[in-house]
């Protein structure tokens, strides 16, 4: 028999723990990758490893071999501490999913919120990693993503309540638990789900809500004066909030990893290829908004419409 110990070690450093969550990080990147590269007639990664599955740790090598420069008039302290902060904040919620069984790793009533908090933290991060930089480019890029913030954070966190509210618990775990014994929030709650993909689009600054990067106005906005280590991390912290966002889908709207029969982890990645299969059509469909255009649609149609939502689903759990 294996000591409790050690098969709690695993779990945190293995499966699916923190080796687990960088393969399925690099490899959610990859799928994104090549769904759009297909979405618009091209090839996408093809030459490192199968099918070029392999590209994104390759490039992550690539990124940390490069020589890293910071600018002579950035703020130095947070220039060089934004992108640890935010490669830290991006794995941490993922220990709250509930991966192998309807319980995560770690779970407690209230996780939602703090999951929510950390994504706000986030989004909160890119602006002041664009502030810091000091280039003009990275300071407009910093007010679209204070903009771009206040406009999509309302709805999708009223969206997300949604499925907490029904299940009668801010408990991922636990909402994933009430859907093993009903129906999927995703068909119970249709609105809260449209509403949850589009804003989660906008929280991952994917087109067509890419406003804050903008390469063809703002030659990459942000990130601009980010190199080496340091643009590494920001590209891997980028690709464990796409797991995040995909995973959140699964978790409140899909029922987790629980099946037909029992709770297994490959269930959960089927959901999860699905959810990053919704995301990467929508952004490959979509040419990029104004913020203008954001911040009106998301204060007129999509606040609107979750608390329709959440209005609905407190009627009909009266």
């Amino acid at each position: 028999m294996v000591p409790e110990e050690m098969m709690a070690l695993i779990s945190l450093f293995l499966f699916p723990g923190f080796l687990f969550l960088f393969l399925l990080a690099f490899f959610t990147e990859w799928l994104d990758r090549k769904i759009v590269a297909k979405l618009q007639n091209r090839y996408g990664p093809l030459h490192v490893g199968p099918k070029g599955i392999l590209q994104p740790i390759a490039d992550f090598i690539k990124l940390l071999s490069k020589e890293d420069i910071t600018p002579a008039m950035a703020d130095k302290a947070p220039f060089t501490i934004v992108p640890v902060l935010m490669l830290t904040l991006a794995i941490t919620p993922l220990f709250c999913i509930p991966i192998t069984n309807v319980y995560a790793l770690v779970f407690f009533e209230g996780d939602l919120i703090v999951i929510m908090f950390i994504m706000s933290l986030t989004a909160l991060l890119v602006f002041i990693g664009a502030w810091v930089s000091t280039n003009r480019f990275g300071t407009v890029s910093s007010i679209r993503a204070g903009l771009q913030m206040f406009g999509y954070e309302i709805p999708l966190n009223i969206a997300m309540i949604g499925p907490a509210i029904a299940a009668g618990s801010l408990s991922v775990s636990r909402i994933v638990e009430w859907q093993t014994n009903g129906f999927w929030f995703m068909f119970m709650q249709p609105l809260g789900f449209a509403v949850v993909s589009i804003c989660l689009l906008a929280h991952l600054q994917k087109v067509p809500f890419d406003i804050p990067e903008a390469e063809s106005e703002i030659v990459g906005g942000w990130m601009v004066e980010f190199s080496g280590k340091k643009l590494a991390f920001i590209r891997l912290a980028s690709d464990f909030e796409l797991v995040l966002a995909a995973s959140l889908m699964v978790s409140l709207f899909l029922g987790g990893p629980s099946g037909l029969w029992q709770a297994n982890p490959l269930t959960f990645l089927v959901k999860f290829v699905v959810c990053v299969f919704i995301l990467s059509n929508l952004r490959a469909l979509f040419a990029r908004y104004r913020i203008d255009q954001l911040l009106s649609g998301s204060w007129k149609y999509l606040t609107p419409i979750a608390l329709l939502q959440i209005a609905l689903v407190k009627l009909f759990t009266w």
